[in-house]
C-alpha cells in the first residue's frame, strides 16, 4: 500500500475549500453500500492519534435500527418532558429516519499516559476524517449531536457507559436539494503570525456575550 504524505493534490484542497454539511432532512436513500461503509470507516481510523491508543469506536445504525434507537430517544423525550405533546414524541421518534445511514463516533477514554484531552480531540478528528470519506463516495452528510447525545438514558440504553461520550451522530445519504453556502470566519479575525508583543487575535468578536460559557458535556 502506497502511503501518501506531502502528496501534491490540487483537487483535494479545492475539496476541502468547498466542502459543506448538509441538512439531515435533505439525505435520502440511497445510502453507502456495505463496502462503501467499510471503507468510510477505515478512513475515520487514519488520525492523529497520540501513543495509538484508539480512543474511538463506532456504532452504525442503519434499516431497522434506526427505528429501534428511535424508540429509545422517544422514550427518553417524554421521560424529560411529562406534558410533551403527542406529535412532538413522534418527532422525536423519526430523528434516526432522517437518512438511510447513521454512523456514531464514541469518545472512548482510554487508560495510560496520554492526555484525555488528546483523546478526545483525535474522536474529534475521526468523526471529520469520516465526514470526508462519506463525501468522497458521492453521500452528503450531517454531523450533529442534538439533546439526546448527552442524554444519559439514550447513552445507556445504547451500551455506553461512564468512559463513553458521543462525538456526534453523522447522518449520511445521498443529496436531495444541493447545500447553500453559509458564512464562514474572517481569518484576519483568527490569524497570527506570530512577533513577541503582538496582541493576538483570538477572534473574541464571535463570542456570543448574551450566554456565559456552556458546559463541557463530558466529565474527566
Amino acid at each position: 500500500m502506497t502511503l501518501y504524505a506531502g502528496k501534491h493534490s490540487p483537487e483535494l484542497l479545492d475539496y476541502l475549500l468547498k466542502r459543506r454539511s448538509v441538512k439531515a432532512d435533505s439525505l435520502t436513500a440511497p445510502g453507502p453500500s456495505p463496502e462503501q461503509v467499510q471503507a468510510i470507516l477505515k478512513a475515520a481510523t487514519r488520525v492523529p492519534d497520540h501513543g495509538k491508543m484508539n480512543p474511538w469506536y463506532f456504532i452504525v445504525f442503519e434499516g431497522a435500527a434506526r427505528e429501534e434507537v428511535g424508540e429509545i430517544i422517544a422514550t427518553a423525550y417524554q421521560k424529560a418532558n411529562q406534558d410533551a405533546r403527542s406529535d412532538k414524541i413522534e418527532s422525536e421518534r423519526q430523528r434516526f429516519l432522517r437518512a438511510p445511514l447513521v454512523i456514531a463516533v464514541i469518545s472512548r477514554m482510554r487508560k495510560g499516559k496520554k492526555p484525555l484531552w488528546e483523546q478526545i480531540l483525535s474522536a474529534g478528528a475521526a468523526c471529520m476524517n469520516l465526514s470526508l470519506a462519506a463525501h468522497a463516495s458521492g453521500f452528503g452528510v450531517n454531523w450533529v449531536t442534538e439533546w439526546y447525545a448527552y442524554d444519559e438514558h439514550v447513552k445507556a440504553a445504547l451500551g455506553l457507559d461512564e468512559r463513553d461520550h458521543i462525538a456526534g451522530f453523522l447522518y449520511i445519504g445521498t443529496v436531495t436539494t444541493p447545500p447553500e453556502e453559509r458564512e464562514r470566519p474572517d481569518l484576519n479575525l483568527i490569524l497570527n503570525h506570530f512577533k513577541a508583543g503582538t496582541r493576538l487575535q483570538k477572534g473574541d468578536e464571535y463570542d456570543q456575550e448574551k450566554f456565559g460559557f456552556p458546559e463541557a458535556g463530558f466529565k474527566l
